[in-house]
């Protein structure tokens, strides 16, 4: 058996308790997790809005990435071997197997060897945001003539892809709340917008003529295309559709996180090196891991990390 933040049954809140313990089938590995991260699909599940929309077995364990040693692998796993320090991301659109527990069990391919100079709390807090991000950053295709705008900066996917326009020589503008600013420009935005207050006013402060390219980590589709150029465009973490959008001059790329080995490794060297930072808020004990997920709704800057070991 092993120790999991789970939800027993669908109308239960997620709690530490036991789950069946999985043995690495062939392409998958045992990790003993020592932090993972939470994201908005554990909130939305400890809230129960997915029952009815994605499938699931109970115990149905949160998290979806994580940190950990390699306990065991299965056949044909070459990427890491037993003893590697590893990060890694659940995917797939089931619920049950989560990363928020003492062991997890993945596909070999969703992990990558996490180098000395990261911590197990920056490598938990980096997949799955880091992942969308690369893949929103990848959809626009950004240079030095755009301008951007990244909504929902303060997050963790919008807090990577504030870095990773910025590396683009692009112009930056990220949203945040009133009070949060200095923590955007820390991360490489040229100009900081309130989207509390009317967001297409504050945006032509900076932009009069609208930006070239939006990442869509949060907020309204329509009041995002809104400030675009004619012939800009969206890329949406979360599936805006150009219905939603409400413009017929303007493109809108839905971006799916690629979980592979290879991207993992790429951000994680970055990290290492310097040139892209995790920020994390605030950590956890394994204890207090239920406390976590209940304060991901609130506002906070960049990631929330469970520290399971």
């Amino acid at each position: 058996m092993a120790r999991a933040l789970a939800i027993a049954e669908r109308d239960e809140k997620p709690a530490i308790q036991e789950v069946p313990a999985q043995i690495p089938e062939a392409g998958q590995v045992r990790v003993a997790v020592e932090a993972a991260s939470v994201n908005g699909i554990d909130a939305a599940t400890a809230a129960g809005y997915l029952w009815d929309l994605m499938p699931h077995t109970f115990p149905v364990t949160l998290g979806r990435d994580f940190a950990g040693l390699v306990q065991a692998v299965g056949d044909g796993v070459t990427n890491v071997q037993v003893g590697d320090r590893v990060a890694g991301v659940i995917t797939g659109m089931a619920l049950g197997k989560g990363a928020i527990a003492d062991s997890a069990t993945v596909d070999a391919g969703t992990t990558a060897v996490i180098p000395e100079a990261v911590s197990s709390a920056q490598a938990a807090g980096l997949g799955l945001v880091g992942l969308t991000a690369t893949a929103l950053l990848d959809a626009l295709k950004l240079t030095a003539d755009d301008t951007v705008l990244v909504s929902g900066a303060t997050g963790g996917v919008g807090a990577v892809a504030v870095q990773l326009a910025a590396a683009t020589g692009a112009k930056v503008i990220g949203t945040a709340r009133p009070g949060a600013a200095e923590f955007v420009r820390g991360l490489g935005a040229h100009e900081v917008v309130d989207y509390t207050a009317d967001l297409g006013a504050a945006v032509q402060v900076v932009a009069p003529d609208g930006v070239t390219a939006v990442v869509h980590a949060a907020g309204d589709p329509a009041t995002l295309a809104g400030v675009l150029q004619p012939g800009g465009r969206l890329a949406s973490a979360l599936g805006a559709t150009p219905e939603q959008a409400g413009r017929d001059d303007v493109t809108v790329l839905t971006a799916m996180a690629d979980a592979t080995s290879e991207q993992l490794t790429k951000l994680l060297e970055a990290t290492a090196n310097g040139s892209l930072q995790v920020p994390v808020f605030r950590t956890y004990t394994f204890d207090e891991a239920h406390q976590a997920v209940t304060d991901f709704g609130n506002h906070k800057l960049g990631k929330l990390v469970i520290i399971i070991r």
